[in-house]
């Protein structure tokens, strides 16, 4: 799994200008980070590719920082629960400018963003931009001119011609600014700088740790050295730590936890990548149940048990996306998966990522992004179906400190939509109001019952509607969820054959029909060319006051 990762993460980010040809060592960036320390500037002993800046957008509440209980992150004032359903605006590539700012203005980027459902931006900038005097002054149009990008400097100059002259550090301070007009708070490894800004809520310490010279022995040491730099200097503000290959391993913490000062843990957060990177393609197509579920292992064993450790931390998961054009369908059940696994832990996130270009990357100008929201002039989206699927864990699905009871909500992760009943059948609808569904696990089967009234979810047939009925105890309205995913729920129907629920792709409604991908004992095919995630559905337990 490490090798799959290494080698596709390193072609992910190989024209990253802080790419270390020698892969990266924590001891020789040491020298960087006392003298980042001396200037005011917490680009630590980790931070040698790029620092994070997260802004956080907050519609019902005032502006404050940010602070953990237990597995969640917190307002610090009132101990409530803050979720992050953020996006990825790289800031980090040649020209050390946010991407798309030639082609748009900056007020109306922030704005779509905020439109689009997301509360946070996870904006990147490469370290050298505050470790080299070279940069100290270098305004945005020597930038792009070193860099021979003539039409993105005639596009900046048209879309915000504000930034032409202003230096680089400046261009970070208007951007971060034009997020807290929108009522933002955020992340920084530049702590001095927005010191007591509302703003500026978390701190990154290194992105995405990799190559064969990492080891837990040094991990230990300049993390908590960093980590006790960024609190000395900013008390405020989370701190957010990663792991090693390429933030999917923090097992090793198993063994003895991070620690980085007294009254500073309720300030860690951890953060983690998943991507389908180097997984095989054939397994995600022709294994779909299987390997969703054994990827979905894996990362529980590598990174999500901190969650719930005797002593539980927060995970956020800082990046993951997908192809959004549709053409990979590896990627497409990948995302479907990790969908469902959100929705599941009600995890913290942010999507890879805003930008449908770059100005340069891998030596190419106008690089498209595949993944990006943007489509590649930034005047339309790429896939508005992708909101859709994101709705549902762009919300609190939990809150530890609400009063409202917990009820489940019946997910179906593909769409991004959930079961609605209404009078004439059992369809889906957006997730925007939950309704109730009642459930208590049995290992030889169980009721889902309508909350509010006598009715259970059963099955009428193959290829029929299924229906909510009064019929609560027959074998119709006793389902099992198969399949290693967890995911198919099945029932009999009165001849006695397993039928599962499905989304019927026409009218949207939920029929029951044979379960796909699996033999007549509801075993897992060992191959199957089906994509079986029409019959996905998830029972995800939320406490949402509607």
């Amino acid at each position: 799994m490490y090798e799959r990762l290494q080698l596709n993460h390193e072609q992910k980010d190989k024209d990253s200008i802080q790419k270390d040809q020698n892969q990266f060592c924590f001891k020789d960036h040491m020298k960087w980070f006392q003298n980042d320390l001396a200037r005011g500037l917490v680009a630590t002993a980790l931070a040698t590719c790029f620092i994070l800046i997260l802004t956080y957008l907050i519609s019902d509440t005032h502006i404050a920082f940010l602070s953990t209980s237990s597995r969640w992150i917190v307002n610090a004032n009132s101990g409530r629960r803050v979720k992050l359903a953020c996006i990825n605006w790289p800031g980090h590539m040649n020209p050390l400018v946010p991407e798309g700012l030639h082609k748009k203005p900056l007020k109306n980027i922030t704005k779509d963003i905020a439109s689009l459902g997301f509360n946070c931006v996870r904006l990147t900038w490469a370290t050298e931009m505050f470790t080299n005097k070279a940069y100290t002054n270098l305004t945005v149009a020597q930038s792009l001119d070193r860099w021979n990008l003539v039409a993105a400097s005639f596009g900046m100059a048209l879309n915000n011609p504000q930034l032409m002259n202003k230096t680089l550090i400046e261009t970070q301070k208007v951007v971060v600014d034009a997020l807290g007009r929108e009522n933002l708070m955020g992340l920084s490894t530049v702590a001095r700088q927005y010191k007591g800004n509302p703003t500026v809520v978390a701190m990154s310490i290194r992105n995405e740790l990799r190559g064969p010279r990492q080891n837990e022995f040094d991990w230990y040491q300049f993390m908590e050295e960093g980590a006790t730099a960024v609190h000395l200097e900013n008390v405020d503000v989370l701190v957010i730590v990663s792991g090693l290959s390429f933030e999917t391993d923090l097992s090793f913490i198993r063994q003895r936890r991070l620690n980085f000062g007294v009254n500073a843990n309720n300030k860690l957060v951890y953060e983690a990548h998943w991507y389908a990177f180097g997984d095989p393609p054939e397994k995600w197509i022709f294994q779909t149940n299987e390997f969703c579920a054994e990827i979905t292992e894996w990362f529980m064993s590598q990174t999500g048990y901190v969650l719930y450790e005797r002593s539980p931390t927060p995970i956020f998961l800082s990046e993951f996306g997908k192809d959004l054009s549709g053409a990979s369908e590896a990627e497409n059940r990948y995302f479907t998966c990790l969908m469902a696994f959100l929705a599941d832990k009600d995890l913290d996130w942010a999507i890879w990522a805003i930008q449908g270009s770059y100005y340069l990357r891998e030596g190419q100008i106008e690089w498209e992004e595949p993944y990006g929201m943007y489509n590649f002039g930034w005047d339309n989206l790429r896939n508005t179906s992708i909101l859709e699927i994101l709705q549902l864990n762009q919300q609190m699905i939990l809150d530890p400190t609400s009063e409202y009871r917990t009820y489940y909500t019946m997910y179906h992760p593909q769409t991004g939509r959930c079961i609605y009943v209404n009078k004439n059948n059992v369809t889906t609808s957006a997730c925007n109001k939950l309704q109730r569904w009642g459930f208590e696990y049995h290992e030889d089967g169980s009721q889902i019952k309508f909350v509010g009234t006598s009715g259970c979810l059963t099955v009428d047939g193959e290829k029929l509607p299924v229906k909510v009925t009064a019929d609560c105890s027959s074998q119709k309205s006793t389902w099992k969820f198969v399949s290693k995913s967890k995911m198919h729920l099945a029932a009999k129907d009165e001849k006695g054959m397993d039928l599962c629920l499905e989304w019927n792709t026409v009218n949207s409604t939920i029929v029951t029909n044979r379960c796909l991908c699996l033999g007549d004992y509801l075993e897992d095919l060992p191959s199957c060319p089906v994509n079986p995630q029409s019959q996905w559905f998830k029972l995800i337990l939320t406490n949402k006051n509607n």
